[in-house]
């Protein structure tokens, strides 16, 4: 591990959930933009192996984004080998869907604790690198969210707790985060050809929202002018099948 590396663009990510699906979309696209990347994920060899493939720019760090400990170990970790933490995407989640009668307190646990708790932990550990000091300009925040944070449905009591949680601690965050230069944004998208929820995408998730598309949209919230936050993103499949 390099201390004080920095990338050709001079900025880094950290993202969680990197090791497939959008975080690692995501990663692919901000190192083709000369971002250095940390990408996290709970298993060791998944996320070592997906580092891998991203190639020199990329970090990759087993973290359970649950243990607040892990987080700051994580985010250490990516300061150390890149000099430093420019933007910071919270995409880990999971999902336990039942219907609230028999929704176990081990699942709901395990969702309000990933998809909100983390998401607190990883922007405490973040917090004093991302900040705007002297001549430093303030990093970025962006969570990724769901349609599911306004569309209630039935058996998503946990995972619809989660992200109207998530968006309402991410709206409180920007305006506390706003005076120290720090931008932060939501995403919100509809259905995803991802591996959430076991789920393993073929031919027939063509029609949803792509991985690579979250990923350009995240960097185009990245380019935008200083002056200009958008801070609330809704992405929807432009053609989902008639029912």
């Amino acid at each position: 591990m390099t201390t004080g590396k920095t990338t050709p663009a001079g900025r880094s990510a950290f993202i969680t959930g990197g090791s497939k699906g959008i975080g690692y979309a995501v990663a692919q696209t901000l190192i083709g933009a000369g971002y250095g990347v940390t990408i996290t994920a709970r298993n060791e060899s998944e996320v070592q192996d997906a580092a891998r493939r991203l190639g020199e720019q990329a970090l990759g760090v087993a973290c359970d984004v649950r243990d607040a400990q892990a987080v700051q170990a994580a985010v250490q970790a990516h300061v150390d080998r890149f000099g430093g933490l420019d933007v910071l995407l919270a995409n880990a989640g999971v999902g336990r869907f039942a219907p609230v009668q028999d929704l176990s307190l081990d699942d709901w646990n395990a969702v309000i604790d990933t998809n909100l708790t983390g998401v607190f932990h990883c922007v405490k550990a973040a917090f004093p690198h991302l900040k705007a000091e002297g001549e430093k300009p303030g990093g970025y925040v962006i969570t990724l969210s769901s349609l599911a944070g306004k569309n209630p449905f039935a058996g998503g009591a946990a995972y619809n707790a989660s992200k109207f949680g998530l968006n309402g601690f991410t709206e409180a965050m920007m305006l506390d985060l706003r005076p120290h230069g720090i931008k932060v944004s939501q995403i919100m998208p509809g259905s995803v050809a991802t591996y959430f929820n076991d789920h393993t995408p073929t031919d027939a998730d063509a029609w949803k929202i792509q991985p690579e598309d979250l990923a350009q949209i995240v960097l185009d919230l990245l380019e935008m002018h200083p002056r200009t936050l958008p801070s609330r993103v809704e992405v929807r499949p432009a053609q989902p099948p008639k029912k």
